[in-house]
């Protein structure tokens, strides 16, 4: 006999062969009679799943040691290869969503929807951009009565894209536009709850249970009215604005998220309606995807196949936006899960429509071509809880004569790409990698290039380039060549670039001993060619797959590479290093690196990343690397911003006063500003910003630090400099650096 406990959603669980205890305690249900069995080379507690299927539950211990097991879960239909997940087909109107069917775009409008011709010239261009559905802010009376406007000017206009109502604390309101629109938002921390307070409440089973059925006689009738009008709704849950009910209960966190759409979709299934889909936003990318991979587990363990709306809410703008959004739906659709997309930018709605295809693209492509590796034993990869792998980082040896303890930097480390050229004005080669200069000398600072590939070496009587070079490897800048250019050209203290098969062949050996190795692989590759690595005094590893692989996924290929390391206890650093082609838009640059590299570094899989691209900016190449690293939550070398896209509730212009914001407070790494047009979903939707900026009524901003308000109907025109003030009354200000 065995006794073991799953978290508390895990409802309708039984042994086949032995009975099931269940006693509900406040954060798991206890399990006994679980049988015993033995799994691949480990036993194992498996309990089969009350649903008809195959599906099983691997109960797991939660840490070496630990006797509480919990379920080792699946989340996606494979992890060695991109196959996307079956799911239902819902309709929105005259667009089918669902895994039998495109990958759907979206965006939202930003005008008042108060404001019908100014609504519908939007619609009318986001749908002329390519968009398949657009979603329209519905607050209340008035602008659920301009919503039959909005959809008989567009009817008369031919245009029969799907409308979707976003609704909060609003169920009449909900009601009311079902009549008209194709399809209803409803959050769950707030349609039938409170704004959040962010108390700690105290829960009776009966307090609870009384709560559930507020839920569900205020949300019935919105079922029953979109089974009438064949509307859709979707069950979309923030991060930010879970209700005070789910976090006394189950924290703040991705248990909680699934548990309040759950509660919704319980009501939904009741009823009978399955037209409907999930969503799981967050504005970091690492809580969003862990939300969305136990969302998909728990339908796993219940049978459900209902369709998945991706997002990463409040991304921001430019660059950032695009990377924070690739790092989060890029992973997922790398898992195969996702069937309709928002990138949400603080930009003008139809300029979500490009990247946002971008990504369908990039999850189309890998789901047709079923990218993946050979099949491979997954035990290491936390899933649902980031824990990151740090690879262990250069330490000094004896005889060595310079400092290699700064080539990699213990948050994540930028690794640049240097040409000859480029060594022939070393200032602007110290300025290009970030470094300070004093009289000419570089040095480095927060946001520094780690080291650099020098693919070819100067020649011997080149002294200004060799000198420039020593000047870098003097501050702890590594310099990483080719075995072969380092044969030919020796540079003194150089780190040597070698692949497995030179390794393998033993080419090392006519290197000066104690020469730093760094070891390029594929993660294809056999055991038996990876067994090499062994016996290696390796300093890094760069996992390198060409970008033009059709077959074989770089995801899963690192993935299998990160298993084989810890498998056999080698602990070396991996840097991600992507080479992109030539005439690589600069979006699917952004969009790839953060699809690819942000998929494993989301998961603690990577100690940092080396971005190619012969014919792009140095600048933008390095700038994008240390937005990637910032992005997966890693190194933070920049203010960080949680800005909202603008939708009928804004009470500001978003884009003009994000850009005066940023212009004054860009050079404060390490803290949080949110800029928030309103503050519908509460304080909470800031999640984990230090600073707000929030539109409190028109023309009036308020203040916040965390998620408690500080100042209140600030005037619009000083507001930028009363938030400036309160990071200075808050310790978190410096003066902006002055020019040299």
């Amino acid at each position: 006999m065995a006794a073991g406990a799953v978290p508390a959603s895990f409802t309708g669980l039984k042994s086949r062969e032995n009975g099931v205890g269940f006693a509900k305690s406040m954060d798991f249900v206890r399990v006994s009679d679980i049988q015993r069995v033995k799994f691949r080379r480990t036993k194992v507690s498996v309990i089969r799943n009350a649903n008809p299927g195959p599906e099983t539950i691997e109960l797991q211990p939660a840490s070496e040691g630990s006797p509480l097991l919990v379920p080792r879960q699946k989340y996606c239909e494979s992890i060695h290869k991109t196959v996307r997940r079956k799911t239902c087909t819902v309709m929105v109107g005259n667009v089918a969503l669902g895994s039998e069917h495109p990958i759907r775009i979206q965006t939202m409008t930003t005008t008042d929807t108060k404001d019908v011709a100014a609504t519908v010239e939007q619609v009318m261009k986001i749908a002329d951009a390519g968009a398949d559905i657009v979603r329209i802010t519905v607050q209340g009376k008035k602008e659920a009565d301009a919503c039959f406007e909005i959809k008989n000017s567009l009817v008369q206009k031919n245009y029969n894209i799907p409308l979707v109502a976003d609704i909060h604390f609003a169920p009449p309101i909900a009601l009311r536009v079902a009549e008209c629109f194709e399809k209803i938002r409803v959050n769950p921390g707030n349609f039938a709850d409170r704004r959040a307070q962010f108390e700690q409440l105290e829960y009776t089973e009966e307090d609870y249970q009384k709560e559930l059925e507020h839920i569900e006689e205020v949300f019935t009738p919105l079922v029953e009215k979109c089974k009438k009008y064949g509307r859709a709704i979707r069950i979309g849950t923030n991060h930010g604005s879970l209700s005070d009910r789910i976090m006394s209960y189950y924290g703040d966190s991705p248990r909680g998220m699934v548990e309040s759409a759950f509660e919704f979709a319980r009501i939904c299934r009741k009823l009978d309606f399955h037209n409907f889909v999930f969503s799981m936003k967050a504005s970091n990318p690492v809580v969003m995807v862990q939300a969305y991979r136990l969302l998909v587990a728990e339908m796993y363990v219940q049978g459900w196949d209902y369709p998945l709306h991706l997002g990463v809410t409040e991304a921001g703008e430019g660059e950032d936006g695009r990377m924070k959004s690739a790092i989060g739906i890029g992973t997922l659709l790398q898992d195969g899960l996702g069937d309709t997309i928002r990138v949400s930018l603080t930009e003008p709605p139809e300029e979500e429509i490009d990247p946002c295809r971008r990504l369908a693209n990039l999850g189309k492509r890998a789901a047709d071509l079923q990218q993946g590796v050979a099949p491979f034993e997954e035990k290491n990869r936390r899933y649902f809880d980031f824990q990151r792998r740090s690879g262990e980082l250069p330490a000094q040896k004896e005889g060595d004569e310079v400092d290699y303890r700064g080539v990699l930097h213990r948050d994540g480390s930028v690794l640049m790409s240097v040409s000859l050229d480029q060594l022939k004005t070393p200032e602007l080669l110290y300025r290009s990698l970030a470094a300070k200069l004093v009289v000419g000398m570089p040095f480095k600072d927060l946001a520094t290039v780690d080291s650099i590939l020098l693919r070819e070496l100067p020649p011997v009587d080149d002294k200004d380039s060799r000198l420039a070079l020593k000047r870098l490897v003097d501050i702890s800048m590594g310099v990483i060549t080719p075995l072969s250019e380092q044969l030919t050209k020796p540079l003194p203290n150089a780190m040597v670039l070698v692949t497995l098969k030179e390794l393998s062949g033993g080419a090392q050996k006519l290197l000066p001993e104690g020469t730093r190795l760094v070891v390029s692989v594929r993660g294809d590759e056999s055991k038996d060619e990876l067994e090499i690595l062994k016996s290696t005094d390796v300093t890094m590893i760069l996992h390198n797959l060409p970008y033009t692989e059709e077959k074989i996924s770089r995801v899963h290929a690192a993935r299998r590479l990160f298993e084989y390391l810890s498998e056999n206890s080698l602990n070396f650093p991996v840097i991600h290093h992507i080479h992109f082609p030539n005439d690589t838009h600069r979006d699917d640059l952004v969009i790839g690196a953060g699809a690819n590299a942000g998929a494993l570094l989301v998961d603690g899989l990577g100690d940092g990343i080396l971005l190619e691209a012969p014919d792009q900016d140095f600048d933008f190449l390095r700038n994008t690397s240390f937005n990637l690293l910032q992005g997966c939550r890693m190194r933070n070398t920049k203010t960080e911003y949680v800005s909202c896209p603008s939708c009928g509730r804004t009470l500001f212009d978003l884009q003009e006063i994000s850009a005066q914001i940023r212009e004054k407070t860009s050079h404060l790494p390490g803290v949080s500003i949110a800029i928030m047009g309103c503050i519908v979903n509460g304080p909470g939707e800031m999640a984990d910003a230090d600073f707000g900026y929030v539109g409190g009524a028109p023309g009036k901003i308020d203040l916040y630090v965390g998620k408690t308000v500080v100042k209140r109907g600030i005037q619009m025109e000083h507001a930028t400099d009363a938030l400036i003030q309160l990071i200075k009354d808050n310790g978190r200000w410096v003066d902006p650096p002055k020019e040299e």
